[in-house]
């Protein structure tokens, strides 16, 4: 979770498109976990459900749009921001739920939501004198829309069959890359694309670190530990962002957005919280 608090910072030293950074993001990743899976001595399965296959796909491709609009909101807004914003993922899902998964809501879980809904009123900007920037706004909207992405990939994997995670995660990778290609030939002069030394080994170190080894560390820690501890290490991706964009970026955040990140932090966690 640490390691993935860290990418915004990454992404702020690329010239890269959000693009090609998804795209290259895929590849590597996908790539990486492929080799991981051959040293343990396991076999991608040939065969996979044709349902199950759609919903990797779909899921794939989702999670493409996600890292465009994420990378995107670092373009136009504060790391702390754009991360905050992604982090209204828990709050989509919950309002969703119900209508997607047939799950009940309980009054806990809406009051929670309304805690984390009122933080990102507060990171906004609106109650900052000056009002919101046009800039800030377009970082808000980007991050909020990577956020119901995100929320979507939640919800589609949990309508997808038992699958090993390492190749699920493959597949959706190789998904993504490959849904990305038409996107970039409409978006891209692919000939004019500059990479340069810095780019590259930024984008080796998204590729492996940020998408291969994390998700390795990820998903091999959930048979070890419990649901509720996930949940809520998954926190320290946001507190890690909103820490590093102080020391290295020197970002600030104003009053108000220090509330507004309690908030939204705060209720999403007491939403995950069950007591005894």
């Amino acid at each position: 979770m640490f390691i993935f608090g860290t990418i915004g910072i990454f992404r702020r030293y690329m010239s890269l498109s959000s693009g090609i950074l998804a795209f290259t993001r895929s590849i590597i990743g996908a790539l990486f976990l492929c080799a991981f899976i051959k040293i343990k001595g396991e076999k991608i399965k040939r065969r996979i459900g044709y349902k199950v296959l759609i919903g990797l796909v779909i899921s794939g491709a989702v999670m493409g749009m996600n890292w465009i609009l994420l990378f995107e909101a670092y373009n136009y807004t504060t790391i702390a921001t754009a991360t905050l914003c992604y982090y209204m993922q828990p709050v989509i899902v919950i309002l969703l739920s119900p209508l997607i998964l047939k799950e009940r809501v309980t009054l806990k879980k809406l009051f929670c939501a309304s805690i984390s809904i009122l933080g990102m009123i507060l990171i906004s900007g609106v109650m900052d004198q000056g009002g919101v920037q046009t800039g800030e706004l377009k970082g808000i909207f980007f991050g909020l829309g990577a956020a119901i992405f995100y929320a979507a990939v939640v919800l589609l994997n949990k309508k997808i069959g038992n699958i090993d995670v390492y190749e699920k995660t493959v597949i959706q990778l190789l998904s993504a890359a490959i849904i990305l290609i038409p996107y970039l030939l409409l978006t891209e002069n692919i000939g004019d694309v500059q990479f340069g030394m810095t780019n590259i080994v930024m984008l080796l170190f998204i590729g492996i670190v940020h998408t291969g080894i994390a998700y390795i560390l990820y998903f091999g820690s959930m048979d070890g530990v419990k649901a509720q501890t996930i949940a809520a290490f998954g926190y320290i991706d946001p507190v890690t962002a909103l820490i590093l964009s102080s020391i290295v970026l020197q970002e600030s955040m104003k009053m108000w957005g220090m509330i507004g990140a309690v908030l939204i932090i705060g209720g999403a966690m007491l939403g995950e919280t069950k007591f005894s």
